[in-house]
């Protein structure tokens, strides 16, 4: 076993490429106090919009406030359902429980882990308001054939890209693919803040306009409110941080692709489903996810030598404890169910060198031989 260990993901080594340009924002922000919906939120903002391909972008703080408030923007409330998927992070089904509405759980097409766009059509309800399909792992949807059946049904599609940005589908950015898209910008994520942040992404004006106003408590003017909101507002230092890493993305992503395919190419002699990527889509590998029925034996093995893989998600939404009232059983949703039983994220990151990726491979190898 080697004394280096290998992160899932290594946010040290990322801030050390770019400190200068990161301390210098931050400091601005110090020197200024302007610590609330500061100049540089603003500017963020229409940068991001401007990369994901969309009208506006609305910044917001924490959990799945982005989600959250999208949904309540786009009318949905108590007594309705949206359909998403139960192979994601929690968070998705959280928003959708924090309207007062119900989340429909569906399952996944078993070679892009996305929406099952059959399964789809089959769940909506005269009680559905909203479909929302997940960029998982930062491999898009099947957005032609989400839309199709939300332009039959009269349904708005909200994209989850948290783990998304800069990922296309038939050349079109997660962001401007939906009526609207939420991002993360959590730590670990390819365009991460220092803290929790958020975004939503639309070309909708009125929408986007909705959204800035439930962030800010429901008000224009300092004084005046003119819908029930909340204090979801982006911090100015970490929209700061933000800007100075968008710049970077792209090159980042670039990283991550290069790594990507050279994972699939050194791991396709072994007995190990890696990634399969629709003809459609231009993924930006958030997570590179293989799958194989000896999954805790594999992580296990990996984990003892150092090299930080993990698991996403081991226990799918419509099994977990909290989501037990909708009543779901064990063989539900079969795809979803397999791939949590068998998936292993391995690490990625733009900074990680073809050495590191070589100890992972031969770890692999010697795994599979045993």
């Amino acid at each position: 076993m080697s004394d280096v260990k290998i992160p899932l993901v290594d946010l040290t080594a990322q801030y050390a490429s770019i400190r200068p340009e990161i301390d210098s924002a931050i400091q601005r922000v110090l020197d200024s106090t302007n610590f609330i919906m500061g100049p540089q939120v603003k500017s963020v903002e229409a940068a991001f919009a401007d990369y994901c391909g969309a009208a506006v972008c609305a910044g917001v703080a924490s959990g799945a406030a982005a989600l959250d408030l999208a949904l309540r923007a786009l009318g949905v409330g108590s007594g309705h359902e949206v359909v998403t998927v139960a192979h994601t992070f929690i968070a998705t089904a959280e928003a959708i429980s924090a309207t007062g509405a119900k989340p429909v759980f569906v399952d996944i097409d078993p070679r892009t882990y996305t929406m099952d766009p059959d399964a789809l059509e089959a769940a909506i309800t005269p009680a559905t308001r909203a479909i929302l399909p997940v960029h998982i792992y930062g491999q898009p949807a099947d957005m032609d054939a989400i839309k199709r059946v939300a332009a039959r049904h009269g349904l708005p599609v909200l994209e989850d890209a948290a783990q998304a940005h800069g990922a296309t589908w038939n050349g079109v950015r997660a962001g401007a693919l939906g009526t609207a898209a939420c991002f993360s910008f959590y730590p670990g994520k390819n365009l991460g803040a220092y803290g929790d942040a958020e975004a939503v992404t639309t070309s909708d004006l009125q929408l986007g306009a909705q959204v800035a106003l439930l962030r800010d408590h429901g008000r224009r003017s300092k004084y005046l409110h003119e819908v029930k909101g909340y204090g979801e507002r982006l911090d100015t230092l970490q929209a700061a941080v933000l800007e100075v890493k968008l710049a970077h993305l792209d090159r980042w992503t670039a990283a991550r692709r290069r790594l990507a395919a050279r994972y699939s190419a050194l791991l396709a002699e072994f007995e190990l489903e890696i990634p399969y990527v629709a003809p459609q889509a231009d993924p930006v590998w958030h997570l590179y996810v293989v799958r194989t029925p000896r999954r805790d034996e594999l992580l296990d093995a990996l984990n003892r030598q150092g090299i930080g893989a993990g698991v996403h998600y081991p226990v799918p939404l419509h099994l977990q404890p909290a989501y037990a009232e909708l009543g779901h059983r064990p063989g539900d949703l079969p795809v979803s169910e397999q791939v949590a039983a068998t998936c292993v994220s391995l690490p990625l990151y733009p900074e990680m060198t073809d050495d590191q990726q070589d100890r992972v491979v031969e770890a692999i190898a010697a795994f599979m031989a045993s």
